[in-house]
């Protein structure tokens, strides 16, 4: 009786989705300068996941949509795209005139909004990096890529990893977007990187400031939304192919994907990659030895778009094994030098000598070296509730990260951490009423994870946040745009009772001999409230202003909270504290700006002041000097420096500058110029220790793009780009951070000499060039050719932990330098399946 009644409701359910007025969307895109038809436009509603294109004669339709009014979006190669909300009921005609550009910007953003916002009206600093970007320069991984983007950094474990940074700020308190929902995996930890594949990225946005009104904890000093790409027409199946080699580190990455939209909305795609990189070199170390690398990734995609809305469902694995370099070298020649543990020799006892060239080139990491695992499945549906729609999006992620740094056990993971997480956000948007629309909702994170290796730092911890929200945007007039809203989240975390063997590190009873409480179970309750209220005002038609004042919060991490043990890869104790407070921050924005035919110009400045800001803080012994732990003596870890969490206030400041110069008298040159600064101290702190760390330099950015329509007629839209990065010296250090990373004027004395003073600035040149590779009318391929560092510079960033290894002692240089010169080349082969079964048709 019970099944008989559940099926009789998903009857009604589906009987009532079927009974939506069927609307359409109808009409023309044109040239401004000749008003004929653009064929091959896209017109795109980022809200419904749903696009069209024009025929031949510019003319569209799109069906199966819902009622509503929708920010429409139109993309033409070559052309400015213009975004306009369109109120869609039954038949709605909308016709568009485009101009052309050589400049590819899109009009509409999706992160930390109700919705899809156009990009000049929303209050929040949002960059975007298009795919034009990413295509035409070099990166070795996902944060590479947009670490040169004003206000973005990345703290960088050499090639494989790097943390994002915006704004100074990085860690836990940088939320990641990833198709759509949050990564949920092990940010707090130095060496973890961001488990995702750039080949799966179309574009990104990056919002810089307190972006926990939409998202909640972890978001208080940015967002990095990694977004997909877009949805085909109906009737198209699309697919790519790419090749890229760089010739620095061997790099081999291999993608092959697929796409399509049947005529009656069904949306599908599939892709499949891997990258593998050597050791990198440099003029100083020459190959930096272990920094090798391999990423292997598959995701697919399948939807269903009707009027009703849609749903879809996304399922993607993220593998990498990536060496980790400790610089260790030979006293005599300076090489690095490779650690070897055999039974017979020396009693077992871990050694040293010099790898083989074979070795250097392996593309196989060596011990001491990491393996993660991201598994996820996301299902996102938009369903139609009158004129407004209810968005519903949930995800399954499973995170395995395992480090082997013991060559007496090559194939065991001291470190193993394993989590379970699912993420959920529904949300109800409003339609348009007037100038007014709003949406509310819930989102929030469970996650679970456990040790499963032989040396714990952290407990085994679970925790669940709820967190409701309400956003909201007023068009005053054409000019003057509204935007605020409020959010309240609460977090419990569950750190679980842990015991150990003193002597072997190993899993014990409370009553076992030689039992040691590792870890004391706890129970935290964490909660925060954030809000937004920013305005965009239209001085004329191309000069407009912004500003927004927004509060975000952020809960103590596992560390933060329950830490006891050896930081692997600092060589220091840490003590968490349960009773820690959350973070708070109020920061204040203001951006100018200037959008014109001939120039594009936007100044953000900022001021973010930081509530029981958490840092880790040295202890002092009853004599006065550093609190020194030796309980892990037995394991061969030996004395450590003891750190406690605790908390201060802190103040970061600064802003962005960028100038875009694209005269349309001289339509084949761009020159594209930023400069990014930001300043951090701890408030209440002595000299040595106020600055916070890693917070990244002064850094100018300059790119001239020359643009060739044609070279005969075998290259179409080639360009030749030359640019520079300059860095500033960083002075204003975190001192302490020597001693955070086991560094001491006894035994280190050159390290801890060049961590504690200035890092020196420094210029790096590129050039480039591109275009598409025709035959016989059509695009063969595109072909993109890039060489960075093109002095081949041997340069220390500030932003990278390698500057705290080992000395050179047959030059007396500390740290290992960052990638010498690399040219990456590039070839993308377009695959049109529609085209082809239309001429198969003929």
């Amino acid at each position: 009786m019970r099944t008989s009644k559940t099926l009789l409701f998903i009857a009604f359910l589906f009987a009532g989705l079927t009974t939506f007025a069927q609307n359409v969307l109808t009409g023309k895109i044109i040239d401004t300068a000749n008003n004929g038809g653009l064929p091959g436009a896209v017109i795109y509603i980022a809200d419904l996941k749903q696009a069209a294109q024009t025929d031949a004669s510019g003319n569209y339709t799109m069906s199966n949509l819902p009622s509503g009014t929708f920010l429409v979006e139109v993309q033409m190669l070559g052309y400015t795209d213009r975004a306009v909300a369109v109120k869609i009921e039954g038949t709605t005609t909308f016709n568009v005139a485009l101009s052309e550009s050589e400049v590819e910007e899109h009009e509409v953003v999706v992160t930390g909004t109700s919705g899809a916002t156009s990009l000049q009206h929303t209050p929040q600093a949002i960059t975007e990096v298009t795919k034009d970007y990413l295509n035409e320069n070099s990166s070795t991984n996902v944060i590479d890529a947009i670490a040169q983007t004003p206000g973005v950094s990345a703290m960088t474990d050499g090639q494989s990893i790097a943390k994002p940074v915006i704004r100074g700020l990085g860690y836990n308190r940088v939320l990641t977007i990833n198709d759509g929902v949050e990564q949920v995996d092990q940010p707090w930890f130095d060496e973890f990187g961001i488990e995702a594949d750039p080949d799966a990225v179309n574009r990104y946005e990056i919002l810089k400031g307190p972006g926990s009104l939409a998202y909640g904890s972890d978001a208080i000093s940015g967002v990095i939304n990694l977004i997909p790409e877009q949805a085909l027409p109906n009737g198209q199946t699309e697919g790519d192919v790419l090749f890229n080699y760089q010739t620095n580190n061997g790099l081999i990455n291999n993608m092959a994907h697929m796409a399509g939209t049947s005529n009656n909305g069904i949306s599908w795609s599939a892709r499949i990659d891997n990258t593998m990189a050597h050791a990198y070199q440099n003029p100083y170390d020459g190959y930096v030895l272990n920094s090798q690398f391999s990423n292997f990734n598959t995701d697919a995609t399948i939807g269903i778009h009707r009027k009703w809305g849609y749903t879809q469902l996304h399922a993607s694995y993220f593998s990498m094994w990536t060496g980790i370099v400790d610089g260790t070298r030979d006293s005599a020649s300076g090489k690095m030098a490779q650690i070897f543990s055999y039974p017979d020799v020396n009693g077992g006892a871990p050694f040293y000598e010099l790898p083989t060239n074979q070795e250097f080139m392996s593309y196989t990491p060596l011990v001491i070296y990491q393996h993660i695992q991201h598994t996820k499945l996301v299902w996102d549906n938009n369903i139609a509730v009158g004129d407004g729609h209810i968005a519903a999006i949930f995800s399954y992620q499973k995170n395995q990260r395992q480090e082997t740094n013991d060559p007496t056990m090559p194939n065991t993971p001291d470190i193993y951490y394993y989590s379970n997480a699912v993420t959920y956000d529904l949300r109800y948007v409003s339609p348009q009423m007037g100038g007014f629309n709003f949406s509310a909702g819930t989102n929030g994170v469970y996650q679970a994870s456990q040790s499963l290796g032989t040396l714990m730092l952290i407990p085994n911890y679970n925790y669940l946040t709820i967190g409701g929200f309400a956003i909201a945007n007023e068009k005053l007039s054409d000019k003057f745009y509204l935007s605020g809203g409020i959010r309240y989240d609460a977090r419990t975390f569950n750190g679980i009772d842990h015991w150990i063997d003193s002597t072997t590190q190993e899993p014990a009873q409370p009553n076992d001999p030689n039992s040691f409480h590792e870890f004391q179970g706890f129970t935290s309750h964490f909660s925060g409230m954030s809000w937004s209220i920013g305005a965009t005002y239209d001085i004329t038609k191309l000069v407009y202003v912004k500003g927004n004042v927004a509060q975000g919060w952020r809960a103590p991490n596992v560390a933060e909270c329950g830490a006891n043990g050896v930081h692997d890869g600092t060589v220091v104790y840490e003590i968490g504290d349960p009773t820690l407070k959350p973070e708070t921050n109020v920061e204040e924005d203001f951006t100018f700006g200037i959008n014109s035919k001939d120039v594009t110009f936007e100044l953000n400045v900022f001021n973010n002041n930081l509530t029981d800001y958490i840092y880790a803080k040295g202890l002092f012994s009853a004599s006065g000097g550093d609190s020194i732990n030796n309980s892990l003596n037995a394991v061969g870890l030996g004395a450590a420096p003891v750190y406690k969490y605790a908390q201060t206030s802190a103040t970061l400041n600064g802003g962005e500058v960028s100038l875009d110069i694209h005269p349309t008298s001289l339509s084949w040159v761009d020159l594209n110029l930023s400069y990014s600064m930001v300043n951090g101290q701890l408030n209440g702190i002595s000299d040595s220790t106020k600055y916070l760390p890693f917070v990244p330099p002064n850094r100018f950015i300059a790119d001239l793009k020359f643009h060739i329509k044609n070279i005969g007629k075998c290259i179409k839209d080639a360009y030749v780009k030359v640019g520079m990065a300059n860095y500033s010296e960083q002075s204003k250090i975190y001192e302490q951070y020597a001693i955070y990373t086991g560094l001491n004027t006894a035994s280190t004395p050159f390290e801890y000499a060049a961590s504690t003073s200035a890092t020196k600035g420094y210029t790096l040149f590129n050039i480039g060039v591109g275009g598409d590779l025709m035959s016989k009318g059509h695009k063969f391929c595109e072909l993109y050719i890039m060489c960075n560092n093109l002095t081949n510079l041997g340069y220390m960033d500030y932003m990278s932990r390698f500057k705290y290894l080992p000395v050179n002692y047959t030059t007396d240089r500390v740290g290992v330098f960052n990638m010498g010169r690399n040219i990456s080349f590039k070839l993308i082969i377009p695959i049109d399946f529609s085209k082809h079964a239309d001429a198969a048709a003929m």
